[in-house]
């Protein structure tokens, strides 16, 4: 009698977290520098991690309002304002959310039809074509490429597009590659998403850690902030990742739409993390600079020193990951991340878990100390060397 499977075919087809595999390598592994995990290596400032406990000891133990306690919304407003002049209603314009990512899963959730495609430009976030699949989308990818360092141009949403098409996801700086999209390229952009009047989810989870140029919020393009749902969080730049608090901000009926959806599966966000994100967006701005200029100076060392063992490098504009072609080795991205880890016990990300257009590269996080990545760099230079 053949077994019955009680799993949905949608979940059974989804194929396992290309990052998480090498993860479970490396966790087997003694002596492994990783330059693979998504998050600071920053402990969360003592500040914000004191106020938690402050908020516990008052009692703040219960439920708070589905879409988070307001005077964090009303924070999370005056920074929107006072650092992107966009101005967002507290009270029916943010959601705040278990993770940014799950902002994305209720924003997609909430405008999504089955059948309904959704561009997704890659080199990409893992989460985000199976996050589509899972709303009931379809999803679409652009594949940019690296003569553009990796920049979506606007022919190709023209060229996606459907009758179906009723959506695009833009991570900026993007996540593998750190690619950061200047104001011009996004008005650009923007005409062909007016055109075809699609709707926008803007990832901006890594805004603050942009380098080199003005940071432009996409829905402070003209004509872009009623058909965009900005996505942010805490996990990045306040170096919070395990205390999952995202946020969204958008029209009043998509925002409305996913609170809905957020009051039947998740109620609210956790109280002690909230308490602990009003802090930060109070008194966390020194402990985000002085992260931002640490990732900064490594983000310089790294991308020299990849550029040095022959590993071509360009300069990422933001986020703190490096995203250098291996193609003079020889060798696949998973090929070289699997040898790189067995031989030098370093963790790399291979570049095909982000999209086809990543095979070639490696990503690298550089999310750690000088020190580890100084020894990280040393054994790839070791492993590189044999190879060319």
């Amino acid at each position: 009698m053949s077994q019955i499977s009680y799993i949905s075919k949608q979940v059974a087809d989804l194929k396992p977290s290309g990052i998480r595999r090498f993860f479970d390598l490396a966790a087997q592994m003694e002596d492994v520098i990783s330059l693979g995990v998504g998050e600071p290596d920053f402990v969360t400032p003592w500040n914000v991690i004191e106020q938690s406990f402050h908020s516990l000891e008052q009692g703040y133990t219960s439920y708070t309002e589905n879409a988070g306690m307001m005077e964090l919304r009303q924070e999370i407003s005056k920074y929107l304002s006072g650092s992107y002049h966009l101005t967002y209603d507290p009270s029916d314009q943010l959601i705040v959310s278990v993770g940014a990512s799950q902002a994305i899963d209720l924003a997609l959730r909430a405008v999504i039809d089955p059948g309904d495609e959704v561009i997704v430009v890659e080199p990409s976030f893992v989460a985000y074509v199976p996050t589509v699949r899972l709303a009931g989308g379809i999803p679409v990818t652009v594949q940019t490429e690296a003569e553009d360092e990796f920049k979506l141009k606007p022919e190709q949403i023209e060229e996606a597009i459907t009758s179906k098409t009723k959506a695009i996801i833009l991570c900026n700086p993007n996540n593998p590659t750190g690619t950061l999209l200047l104001q011009e390229e996004l008005e650009q952009l923007a005409i062909v998403i007016e055109k075809h009047n699609l709707l926008v989810l803007s990832d901006e989870i890594y805004a603050e850690l942009t380098y080199d140029d003005a940071y432009t919020s996409f829905p402070t393009v003209p004509k872009m902030k009623e058909r965009t749902i900005l996505i942010s969080g805490f996990s990045k730049a306040f170096a919070m990742t395990g205390w999952r608090l995202g946020y969204a901000a958008g029209p009043t009926e998509i925002i409305a739409a996913m609170v809905k959806i957020h009051q039947y599966t998740m109620m609210c966000a956790p109280t002690m993390a909230q308490h602990a994100a009003l802090e930060a967006m109070k008194n966390g701005r020194q402990s985000v600079e002085s992260m931002f200029e640490s990732y900064k100076q490594r983000r310089n060392f790294i991308v020299s020193s990849l550029n040095e063992i022959g590993l071509q490098c360009p300069n990422p504009g933001g986020a703190f990951y490096a995203f250098p072609s291996i193609k003079a080795t020889g060798l696949t991205s998973a090929e070289f991340a699997e040898q790189l880890l067995q031989e030098e016990q370093v963790a790399v990300v291979p570049g095909s878990v982000f999209g086809a257009n990543g095979e070639g590269y490696i990503r690298c996080s550089y999310a750690t100390s000088l020190k580890q990545l100084d020894e990280a760099l040393n054994r790839m230079k070791r492993f590189v060397q044999k190879r060319m």
